[in-house]
């Protein structure tokens, strides 16, 4: 069983940085399609990046030049680097395999940006 953790979540006024962690533990991810998902208050979780074991990326249009994601498989561990907040930023953010079947969901990390 795959144990998803994420960490790195805060407070953080507009324009500002965070550096989201999703450290898996139970199975090796490395060869996985990784994501981070996020889901804003009253609204459906929304697919936010992705990165194959090769390291290629993919983006939703409205993060794009603003988020990075990465990983460092020798940690197991996937990351979300956020620049340039915005307050629609706001939202709990996972990590999970981006293609089906998922596993179990961690209990995200909250974002909260401020105007």
């Amino acid at each position: 069983q795959v144990q998803l953790v994420e960490s790195g979540g805060g407070l953080v006024q507009a324009g500002g940085s965070l550096r989201l962690s999703c450290a898996a533990a139970g199975r090796i991810v490395s060869i996985y399609v990784m994501a981070w998902y996020r889901q804003a208050p009253g609204k459906q979780r929304e697919l936010v990046a992705t990165i194959t074991s090769g390291g290629s990326t993919t983006y939703v249009d409205s993060v794009k030049g603003r988020f990075t994601i990465s990983r460092d498989n020798a940690k197991n561990t996937v990351y979300l680097q956020m620049n340039s907040l915005k307050p629609e930023d706001t939202a709990v953010y996972y990590c999970n395999r981006f293609s089906l079947p998922q596993w179990g969901w961690g209990q995200g990390t909250r974002v909260t940006v401020s105007a």
